[in-house]
């Protein structure tokens, strides 16, 4: 059993990751060796618990009743660690942070606020942006990014993943054909987010997909902005559930077609590889990536 715990957290890494070439990022490894522990975790197991692409990563039946409890192992293993080597009273210094505007109502705030009551001698400086920052050539200690990641030399871990729904005003809904599926929705207005391409993704409880490929009349290059819009009866946008929480509530707005589900957004943390592995920065994403 024991000689299955070091695979068991490269497998749970691979997971989260959901790539080869980031958990090794993470882990100081290279690829090669994070894919032979993860075979040889099927070969001693007698299961194969990923299926694999040339562009993806999933889990198998096996895979997806191993990985809660491989997770929650690395989890003890890193809060056990933390709490012992804590470092309340010794963090300090300044960060300089940057992350997309729209994480700014976004539960990371929570997270970010907590860290800063805990540590009273850190500065932290944060540059909520549109527009991705060059982490090296403007000095970013940490990039906060959304989406998939480019292939970059920069140390990436994941966060979290965020809900995405499909919104707008009620009151367009109403002015609108009932829908029974999501290519009933072809022919009502898109905002588009750029310079993300809008190619909406829908998948049933039955797995079975459907995309669409509107063609926006409006589009912007903030979320904010974006739904602000939505919320005025502009049209339909892909969007984080959490910003129309309070107008879900109050029936201002609405999720279209709720039955059908977008896939999650991710949300990761970057920082220059040769970001010291136990220094301010290491420490500020760790607490991010706490639940």
């Amino acid at each position: 059993m024991i000689n299955h715990l070091r695979a068991l957290a490269v497998f749970a890494k691979t997971v989260d990751y959901g790539s080869f070439r980031l958990a090794a990022q993470d882990l100081q490894l290279s690829p090669s060796v994070v894919s032979h522990h993860v075979s040889q975790l099927e070969e001693q197991l007698g299961v194969a618990l990923l299926y694999r692409s040339t562009r993806k990563l999933s889990l198998t039946r096996d895979g997806e009743r191993l990985i809660g409890a491989a997770r929650a192992m690395v989890k003890a293993a890193e809060d056990g660690i933390a709490s012992v080597l804590d470092q309340t009273a010794e963090l300090n210094g300044k960060l300089h942070v940057t992350a997309p505007a729209v994480l700014a109502r976004s539960p990371i705030s929570d997270r970010i606020s907590h860290f800063m009551k805990a540590h009273p001698n850190v500065h932290l400086s944060i540059d909520y942006t549109e527009v991705p920052r060059d982490v090296i050539a403007d000095g970013i200690d940490v990039a906060i990014r959304m989406g998939r990641l480019r292939d970059s030399t920069l140390t990436a871990r994941k966060l979290y993943d965020v809900e995405r729904v499909l919104l707008a005003a009620r009151s367009y809904v109403k002015s609108m054909p009932s829908p029974e599926s999501p290519k009933d929705l072809e022919g009502w207005d898109w905002l588009e987010l750029t310079p993300v391409p809008l190619r909406p993704v829908f998948r049933s409880a039955s797995k079975k997909r459907v995309t669409l490929r509107p063609s926006p009349r409006l589009s912007a290059n903030n979320a904010n902005a974006l739904y602000e819009l939505s919320a005025r009866g502009a049209g339909l946008a892909e969007l984080p559930r959490y910003l129309a929480e309070a107008d879900l509530r109050s029936g201002k707005m609405q999720i279209v077609l709720p039955e059908w589900q977008l896939d999650p957004i991710g949300v990761y943390a970057l920082r220059p590889q040769n970001s010291p592995r136990d220094g301010l920065a290491a420490e500020f994403v760790n607490r991010l990536a706490r639940r």
